[in-house]
């Protein structure tokens, strides 16, 4: 992948970003990538010497390589800081890196530190609670460990003092650790296992050159489209439906001087923040049917 600078970053911040921390180790998945789309994983392996990334979509990533940093001076005795995780599950090796194992008489707790934005700690991610519960299922097929708690520590990188009074929701301090909840040993066991098959498969099919199968509205971040019922000069809407068929029966009954919005649906994930959309068909595929 090619780095470029198209907002002139210092040279120090650029040669930061330039010397990444990360290394997955002689690992067919890191758990990062289990995790996510075998679509969007295969088509970075296939592309990857064809992709650009702009320093400037990096730059949180420092606050990374910041957290090690401060996970190796504030560890104690207990402390397992940033150890990297290897499993072999159905023929392939796994591998994670977990942030922070407090080492405890009756079991271990796994930290892992995420800096993140206020309104994702308000709206939790199951990602976060698949990632976690695949660490603990690590420590367990490589170690023997057990164990009893998991949490995130969520570094709050827009957090407001007047949200915070304001919004009950809100988090009440920069910093919140959250419990995930732990699951059983089979639940996460058939969870790796269902993942491990699909990458399996998207790995066979972009090998042999056929076509892997397509991302899920959840990988895409789907929001689909929808019909919202508008008042002539007004700004909220009366109601907002999923069919237009719905809409047009509540266009009947709403009277006068009211209309339908279409708002049209978009695939978030696609469209912002997916490095391989050029070279996804899916994807493709869907801007010539939106876009006519």
């Amino acid at each position: 992948m090619k780095l470029t600078n198209n907002f002139n970053l210092p040279s120090t911040i650029m040669n930061v970003i330039a010397r990444p921390q990360y290394n997955k180790g002689k690992a067919n998945l890191s758990v990062t990538e289990l995790l996510n789309s075998p679509r969007i994983v295969q088509l970075k392996r296939k592309h990857w010497d064809q992709l650009e990334e702009d320093a400037s979509s990096m730059v949180w990533s420092l606050f990374g390589t910041a957290l090690h940093n401060i996970l190796e001076h504030g560890k104690g005795d207990n402390h397992i800081v940033e150890e990297r995780i290897f499993a072999d599950v159905e023929g392939m090796k796994i591998s994670g890196a977990i942030d922070l194992q407090e080492v405890e008489a009756d079991g271990v707790i796994v930290s892992d530190y995420k800096t993140t934005s206020a309104w994702v700690v308000m709206n939790e991610k199951d990602d976060w609670h698949n990632q976690l519960n695949c660490y603990a299922y690590l420590l367990y097929k490589a170690k023997g460990v057990t164990v009893k708690k998991l949490q995130i520590v969520a570094i709050v990188r827009d957090w407001s003092a007047r949200d915070a009074k304001a919004k009950e929701s809100y988090p009440q301090a920069p910093i919140v650790v959250i419990d995930i909840p732990l699951w059983s040993f089979e639940k996460v066991e058939q969870y790796v296992k269902t993942r491990i098959g699909l990458h399996t498969e998207a790995l066979f099919d972009s090998d042999t050159d056929e076509e892997m199968a397509e991302c899920t509205q959840d990988e895409m971040w789907e929001k689909p489209t929808r019909f919202a019922v508008m008042k002539k000069g007004g700004v909220r809407a009366k109601s907002v439906h999923d069919t237009e068929g719905d809409a047009d029966h509540a266009l009947n009954q709403a009277g006068k001087d009211y209309f339908i919005e279409i708002r049209q649906g978009e695939r978030t994930r696609c469209s912002n923040y997916c490095q391989v959309n050029q070279f996804c068909s899916q994807y493709q595929t869907f801007l010539k049917e939106t876009n006519g």
